[in-house]
């Protein structure tokens, strides 16, 4: 299936192409994968901006269904929306992806991981994937590479309202006000979701299983929270704050009994920002981001917290040469209390003091970066990371990268720490970091403004990848190696009033000791995304997903499937806007983890009001 499907879009792809024109492909501005501005055609690192416009033109439920869709990046989630949600980018586990929001840290210190399912896809202006290594400039955990969140930004009144199968209802409102001076933005969102049953019969061991978790009861979820930002223009330099609050409970299966998780996830940021003068552009920030989890089922609850600080400057040493260079400052620390009689609570803090600089040179058709950085962590002590990248522009139209870097992560507290669950899945303090290297090669054909064909090929190398597999009781240890191999194709073709967008992931994650892939990765995925507009007023597209198969715990297989989405919006007017989503067509039946269920047949209408 996956084959035939590849060999479909690729013929359609090159018949679309044909009959390009009147296109609008213009270059995207990003600040993530080296710190400073530039556009995504300009950078070396493998960038993807995912845009308001794109959000809204998805009517997606959540964060999963928009980034499902993106090359290098896949998803697992146990249950529906509200459960744990995982992202794995280019093959590496979920805490080797650095999550930011405004600039923000805002991953556990305690999992290493980010609770995607608590973020409002309303609450989003826009998002950066940044795929492969980025410690040069960012430090630890940026392995797999990083994804940064910017929260939204109302010009003016907003009010947004949907609601869908499972009684999913979600309604946020807004407003906002800006001159040349500067402006805010305040926003707040609430959603309840019914939900359905998280797990299946499949999750248990047996009908006797004493321990199945498994109950047919729907597991519902509760969103709310809210986004504040603000800034203001002080001479050359401008001064923002920025907020992102949310809490959350889902209901999930525990056996007889449901248990109920409370989530509150939060990262407040300032910074000062600009141009010191005409050769010196300098960025000074300072953030806190917070996480909350309480299990009372389980009688855990774990805080984790973190403080940071940073100074960015961008110096231009000639029309040719550009210095990037600043330090970071940071203080995590984690705390989980646990009343179960199971195992000890902890208490532990640490602080990563960095410094990094970055050389670009660009010449005619040649352009480079040499970076590197190095870091001191006082649990685990000194690391230098660096990476050094080439371009070269063969034509107005083709364009050649290569790159080499290395990266590292920081065991996080639970891995160190934990207790475990009765002593089984325990912390290990004896871990010791990760550290990875990874070649990367690519191409970018730009025959003309309508068209955008990119490949890049990658080999990572990870070394003392920490896993909960020691022993009898699978504590946290380090095994030897692990590697992920990969090919990602992207495609992009806009006319005037079709679009079409194509990615393909081929992939291999795995342990190299024992060969097994590593677990909920696919080897294959492709997804496409043909939309037309008709006039003015309306527009609809088709989503078309495919994965293959992927590993999960205890030597399971999940088998791979296709989902097709549908996606309609209607302009009322200048102000009103009316949208409609139906997700999984065919209704097909497929896991993104064993024994958890996914949505069937899903429909979804909206309204907006944006004056």
């Amino acid at each position: 299936m996956f084959k035939q499907s590849l060999f479909s879009l690729c013929l359609f792809s090159a018949t679309a192409a044909v009959y390009a024109q009147d296109a609008a492909l213009q270059p995207t501005v990003e600040v993530t994968a080296s710190r400073v501005a530039e556009t995504v055609d300009a950078s070396l690192a493998d960038v993807s901006v995912i845009t308001r416009a794109d959000i809204e033109a998805s009517h997606a439920p959540d964060l999963l269904e928009v980034l499902r869709l993106q090359a290098g990046v896949d998803m697992a989630r146990t249950g529906g929306p509200g459960a744990q949600t995982n992202v794995f980018l280019r093959g590496g586990n979920s805490n080797h992806v650095l999550v930011l929001i405004d600039g923000v840290r805002v991953a556990s210190s305690n999992t290493g991981a980010f609770a995607w399912e608590n973020l409002p896809l309303d609450a989003i202006q826009r998002i950066e994937i940044v795929r492969g290594p980025r410690a040069s400039y960012w430090g630890s955990d940026a392995i797999g590479g990083v994804i940064q969140i910017f929260t939204r930004k109302l010009t003016g009144p907003h009010l947004a309202a949907s609601y869908g199968t499972y009684r999913d209802a979600d309604g946020s409102a807004g407003f906002g006000a800006r001159d040349d001076n500067g402006g805010f933005s305040v926003q707040i969102g609430a959603r309840h979701v019914g939900g359905f049953s998280a797990t299946n019969p499949g999750i248990c061991n047996g009908p006797n299983d004493p321990y199945c978790i498994y109950n047919p009861d729907a597991n519902g979820a509760q969103h709310h929270g809210g986004t504040l930002s603000a800034d203001y223009k002080l001479g050359t330099q401008t001064i923002s704050v920025s907020a992102l609050r949310s809490e959350d409970m889902l209901n999930f299966d525990n056996g007889p009994s449901d248990g109920i998780w409370h989530t509150l996830d939060q990262a407040i940021g300032a910074a000062l920002e600009g141009d010191v003068n005409a050769a010196w552009h300098q960025r000074l920030s300072l953030g806190t981001s917070r996480e909350d989890l309480a299990t009372p089922a389980f009688a855990s609850t774990y805080r984790s917290t973190r403080e940071q600080a940073g100074w960015t400057n961008d110096f231009a040493l000639s029309a040719a040469q550009r210095l990037i260079a600043g330090f970071d400052a940071v203080h995590e620390r984690g705390i989980s209390i646990d009343t179960s009689g199971f195992g000890a609570p902890y208490d532990k803090s640490r602080d990563i003091d960095g410094a990094f600089a970055g050389w670009r040179v660009a010449s005619g058709a040649f352009d480079s970066e040499i970076a590197g950085r190095y870091d001191h962590n006082s649990q685990f002590g000194g690391a230098f990371s660096g990476s050094a990248a080439g371009g070269w522009k063969f034509s107005d139209a083709l364009r050649l990268t290569a790159s080499f870097g290395t990266a590292f992560r920081a065991p996080d507290l639970n891995e160190l720490y934990s207790p475990g669950y009765g002593g089984y899945y325990a912390g290990n303090p004896d871990l010791k970091p990760e550290r990875s290297r990874t070649l990367e090669l690519g191409a970018e054909w730009t025959p003309d403004a309508a068209n955008r064909l990119a490949v890049h090929a990658f080999s990572t190398r990870i070394h003392d990848l920490v896993d909960f597999s020691g022993g009898s009781t699978y504590q946290a240890i380090n095994i030897d190696r692990a590697a992920v191999d990969g090919v990602e194709l992207t495609q992009a073709w806009h006319s005037a009033v079709w679009t079409l967008t194509n990615n393909v992931t081929v992939q291999n994650p795995r342990n190299t000791d024992t060969g097994a892939q590593l677990l909920r990765r696919p080897k294959q995925k492709l997804s496409s995304v043909l939309e037309r507009g008709f006039g003015e007023r309306l527009s609809a597209g088709v989503e078309f997903f495919a994965s293959g198969n992927r590993e999960d715990v205890g030597a399971r297989s999940l088998p791979g499937y296709a989902l097709v989405n549908l996606r309609a919006d209607y302009r009322l007017n200048a102000a009103w806007k009316l949208g409609a989503r139906l997700e999984n067509l065919f209704d097909r039946d497929y896991e993104l983890a064993h024994g958890y269920n996914t949505p069937g047949r899903s429909g979804y209408l909206s309204v907006t009001w944006q004056p």
